[in-house]
């Protein structure tokens, strides 16, 4: 199904996501599986603040598919807070919908997303948000600075990306892939933040980490970049260090993510529909 089969003739049609027929049984285990995680960080983002609405997405790659890759991405249209393990769009690498959907999507968003994935191995999911914080950061010209320990935690793994409008171009994604190069991070000017992990639970720590850097230094900004202190490179160098093991799977993964999940079912149940 493409976009325009799923357009009413009124305009967009968008079933709510709680009235669809559960795809547990449809799909494999491990498709099931990532459907519920990757649900699960919309959720947990939409929980956290990081949102804009419908309009930023997150990415999960599928196991291979008789040596195909798909991916999973949110269907345009439903907000981050009701997604669905069922409501998701299995898509290729060029965004074609590649499974039966009442939905469509945003090929346009698809761009970032695919440009990391086709050429990171360790890209396993992709999140990207426009938050007041993050885009109120990438509008410096000094970024990310050292004030604190979550930026000291993340900094040395960030890269930045300069603005080129809305990510339409196909030829961008290029040189997003150069400027990311193998760092986790990606700081997009005058436009928002994007992690990268090798699951959906480390993708959302890096974001945790590097959005609550985002949010300090906005708040320390309102004293006075004068009365402000700034670690040294060196230091940044150290809590880097310390803090490696939070992004390594089975350490930071299995100590952050069951509790998640546990808040996840006491505030905002029904991911894993």
């Amino acid at each position: 199904m493409n976009t325009q089969t799923a357009l009413g003739a009124g305009g967009f049609d968008i079933p709510d996501p709680a009235t669809l027929p559960s795809l547990k049984d449809v799909v494999s285990d491990a498709e099931w599986t990532l459907r519920c995680e990757l649900a699960a960080t919309y959720r947990l983002c939409a929980m956290h603040g990081w949102t804009d609405l419908v309009f930023t997405h997150i990415s999960a790659r599928l196991p291979d598919e008789d040596g195909e890759e798909r991916f999973l991405i949110n269907p345009y249209g439903v907000m981050f807070d009701e997604m669905t393990a069922s409501c998701l769009v299995k898509i290729d690498l060029d965004g074609n919908i590649c499974s039966e959907t009442p939905y469509f999507i945003n090929p346009a968003g698809f761009t970032i997303h695919s440009a990391i994935h086709a050429n990171r191995d360790d890209a396993g999911c992709v999140i990207h948000v426009h938050t007041p914080y993050g885009v109120a950061v990438s509008v410096q010209n000094g970024g990310l600075r050292r004030y604190t320990q979550f930026a000291m935690t993340v900094i040395n793994d960030l890269a930045y990306h300069d603005y080129e409008g809305i990510a339409l171009d196909l030829d961008e994604r290029a040189r997003i892939v150069s400027d990311i190069g193998t760092k986790s991070l990606l700081m997009l000017r005058n436009h928002g933040t994007l992690t990268v992990g090798p699951n959906c639970a480390i993708a959302f720590l890096r974001m945790y980490f590097l959005e609550n850097a985002c949010k300090t230094q906005i708040l320390a900004q309102a004293a006075g970049e004068g009365a402000l202190h700034e670690e040294p490179p060196e230091m940044a160098d150290t809590v880097a260090g310390q803090a490696a093991a939070a992004f390594t799977p089975g350490m930071g993964d299995n100590l952050v993510w069951p509790g998640l999940m546990r808040k996840l079912a006491r505030q905002n149940p029904g991911h894993d529909r």
